[in-house]
């Protein structure tokens, strides 16, 4: 019967197998995203926090001329992290899957990508402040060899300093996709492209560029994601100068101002997910890794 069909062993089983990951997504995703959701719409007063139903914080947030030069700061430095990421990503993924001939040797490379990995983040970053300071190894390197007389005063606590530590970072998560993607394309259309004529900047432009799609969005979205959540890297790096969305989150939560910083939350998961899906707009990645399986 009709009515039945919905209880067989068939589907018994495939809802067995799903329950424990929806499970999880429940209990450590959808409960606290729910949680957030509930008290950015709470009222606050003198640190109390009141269960109570209003839009306050939402108008505050989105209002706040504060709010949107973090925004447009955080935007900046991500487009600008993404470019770099993307140029040296797709690069080194090009090098190793199509310049170095042996395998073997070529996941050893990869792998060698992953060693700064092996450190704390903090660690990495903090790494750079004696390299770009007045008195650091850079400077010190320009002005012995007669390039500057002075030292660059651009290096350290501004907007490079802030993106070279981000690259630093996060162009990892710009390879990893690439390379996958680049190791899934048949040797042969290389050929047959200059069977046709095609010229190499041609070849990578009609048939490398189309096939990496895939890992240049994931590799997009990763890197864009880090970027916006971040607070400690352009706090750090910046000299104080700059300030991100989520370390004005953290100020609220630090004076228990817990549904403004709910609420501001709320509006970067809301941005996230647009720019996501905006990204997401120029490529079907489930339909690209399927084909190139």
């Amino acid at each position: 019967m009709a009515g039945g069909s919905a209880f067989t062993p068939g589907r018994l089983k495939s809802f067995a197998l799903v329950l424990p990951l929806a499970l999880v997504l429940i209990v450590f995703v959808v409960a606290p995203l729910a949680v957030v959701l509930a008290v950015s719409v709470f009222r606050y007063d003198n640190f109390e926090v009141i269960p109570a139903f209003t839009f306050e914080n939402y108008a505050s947030v989105l209002t706040s001329h504060l709010t949107l030069s973090l925004y447009l700061t955080m935007l900046k430095l991500a487009a600008m992290t993404w470019v770099c990421t993307l140029l040296i990503g797709y690069s080194v993924a090009a090098f190793l899957v199509f310049h170095v001939r042996n395998r073997l040797v070529a996941i050893g490379l990869f792998l060698l990508c992953t060693v700064p990995f092996w450190t704390s983040n903090v660690i990495r970053m903090i790494s750079w402040l004696p390299l770009l300071g007045k008195q650091g190894v850079i400077n010190q390197a320009l002005m012995g060899t007669g390039i500057i007389h002075e030292p660059l005063q651009f290096l350290l606590f501004s907007d490079f300093s802030v993106v070279i530590s981000y690259v630093h970072l996060f162009t990892i998560f710009m390879i990893v996709p690439i390379f996958n993607a680049m190791s899934r394309i048949d040797r042969s259309l290389f050929e047959a492209a200059l069977d046709a004529g095609a010229a190499r900047w041609q070849t990578v432009l009609w048939v490398v560029l189309p096939l990496t799609k895939s890992g240049i969005v994931l590799g997009s979205i990763f890197v864009v994601t880090l970027v916006m959540g971040d607070f400690y890297v352009v706090k750090v790096m910046s000299g104080g100068r700059d300030a991100s969305v989520v370390s004005a989150m953290y100020d609220d939560i630090s004076t228990l101002l817990f549904p403004h910083a709910a609420a501001s939350a709320a509006v970067l998961m809301i941005i996230l997910t647009v720019m996501v899906a905006a990204i997401l707009r120029f490529v079907d990645v489930r339909k690209e890794l399927v084909s190139g399986r």
